[in-house]
């Protein structure tokens, strides 16, 4: 017979008291998950999202609008907290774990343990690069639309340390998420920060002076209007994504907020970029002073006059464009930005001093709001590599002969 056997194996890291526990044993997942379709529900509970980013999570809590009849209710299934879902993603992310009691369509595939284990483990076990792998290898022309078989699910090897190590494991990474989390929160505080000092520090619409002003400027006056055309040239670039080189010498600007590399510039200057087209439009900003290249649909506003700071006009723009492109568009999205958006868009400037001061605070900003970044990524990269050593990974399935 062919039959996949038990695996006994050893994670590369792990916990001081665990390490006289000998190998961890593998078993399918049929042994220890089992498929739930209870349709016996309270109509009160809430219709959940299966979703990749949340887990299963209530519609109501996130932007998700999909309207549902009440007979389609009818054949909702029961979702109880610790049970995991199938989705029709899960071949690409995972399986999803429920910290909600709530219902969802019946197009999915709820699992629930069968013996007692820490479901917190397989939440985290079931995120990884490893595991994915492995629902992937059976799979054989999986397409959006289908999902991932209960028999297919069975069928994976999956490790299953003591309880106590099983917990240990999940304690830590959740230690790890909440940490996450809290540096998450500090960041959005900035950037909120942020953008309640920009609506005090520029004026209001209509107004030609900001709400607060630093008290050198508090005579300096009213504000008064350009375009940008006045002050600064706007141009396109002559490159495609295609041109980019990893380790490239130079910052090389596309169509998204992530900064690409290649070996040629076009430009040695103080510089604001922005996407022409896209998902990024108004919403990607640059700003460079230096050597540097970019996309043909990617516009670039340069050669600033004297009388303007360039970091200003990057903090003003990157707050005003967005709302300035919906404006002219009679859609609710914009599909791409025409040159005069930018070089007819008015900007109310101070004295240049003014200018330098403002940009200066807002750039003291950016910079925490970057180094906030910066540490989540570190973290998150730390967590990675945690999951990476504390689950065993099962390279080879022996087999019965």
């Amino acid at each position: 017979m062919s039959k996949k056997e038990k695996m006994a194996l050893m994670p590369k890291l792990r916990f001081p008291e665990f390490k006289t526990n000998g190998e961890i044993i593998c078993e399918n997942g049929n042994l220890l998950f089992e498929p739930i379709s209870n349709k016996d529900k309270n109509s009160d509970l809430p219709v959940l999202a299966i979703t990749q980013e949340y887990g299963a999570i209530p519609r109501d809590q996130i932007d998700y609008n999909v309207s549902v009849t009440d007979k389609s209710l009818e054949s909702y299934k029961v979702v109880e907290v610790g049970d995991f879902i199938i989705s029709l993603r899960s071949f690409q992310g995972g399986i999803e774990y429920s910290v909600f009691h709530g219902i969802c369509s019946p197009a999915y595939i709820i699992l629930r343990k069968k013996i007692d284990i820490v479901e917190q483990y397989y939440k985290y076990y079931f995120k990884t690069i490893k595991f994915i792998q492995d629902l992937n290898k059976d799979l054989k022309g999986i397409r959006d639309g289908k999902m991932v078989s209960y028999s297919q699910f069975s069928s994976i090897l999956l490790p299953k340390p003591d309880n106590k190590e099983q917990k240990k494991i999940a304690d830590c990474l959740s230690s790890i998420d909440e940490l996450i989390a809290a540096e998450d929160k500090k960041l959005l505080a900035l950037r909120t920060h942020k953008k309640g000092l920009m609506q005090k520090l520029f004026p209001a619409e209509g107004e030609t002076v900001p709400e607060w002003r630093f008290p050198e400027f508090k005579d300096a006056g009213e504000w008064s209007t350009y375009s940008v055309k006045d002050f600064a040239k706007v141009t396109t670039g002559n490159k495609d994504t295609q041109n980019k080189i990893d380790n490239g010498k130079y910052p090389f600007f596309v169509r998204s907020q992530t900064v690409e590399k290649i070996n040629s510039y076009t430009f040695d200057c103080e510089a604001i970029l922005t996407s022409g087209d896209g998902v990024g439009v108004g919403k990607n900003f640059h700003y460079i002073a230096g050597k540097f290249d970019f996309h043909q649909r990617v516009y670039c506003i340069y050669d600033f006059s004297k009388q303007v700071c360039g970091k200003f006009i990057f903090q003003y723009f990157s707050e005003h464009f967005n709302k300035r492109v919906m404006q002219l568009s009679a859609k609710n999205s914009v599909d791409s930005v025409r040159m005069s958006m930018i070089t007819e868009m008015p900007i109310s400037l101070p004295c240049i001093k003014e200018q330098q001061k403002t940009a200066t605070v807002l750039s003291s900003i950016d910079d925490l709001i970057t180094a906030q970044a910066e540490k989540i990524d570190v973290l998150r990269a730390h967590k990675k590599g945690l999951m990476q050593g504390l689950f065993p990974s099962i390279e080879e399935v022996g087999e019965w002969a």
